[in-house]
């Protein structure tokens, strides 16, 4: 499992939107709304065998209202194997 941390530029007036159809459409996905430079954070949890780069390059880039994004990927290097 990748987890991807998401913030997203919205077109203005479309966060809601793009909340919405992201949390619709996207399985194992957290929605949050933030301040700052950014609209909204997604923490996204991806199967392993799913490449992080396509998946950001062809779902969410797809998505009607995003302008922008800034992908971190976290790595679950500190907790025990027994733990995940």
């Amino acid at each position: 499992m990748k987890t991807l941390i998401v913030q997203i530029k919205c077109k203005l007036g479309e966060a809601y939107n793009v909340a919405a159809y992201v949390v619709d459409n996207v399985n194992q996905c957290q929605m949050y709304s933030t301040s700052g430079t950014y609209d909204l954070l997604a923490i996204i949890n991806l199967d392993d065998e799913i490449d992080p780069g396509v998946f950001v390059n062809k779902r969410l880039h797809a998505v009607p209202g995003i302008l922008e994004t800034n992908t971190t990927i976290a790595f679950n290097a500190f907790t025990p194997a027994s733990k995940t």
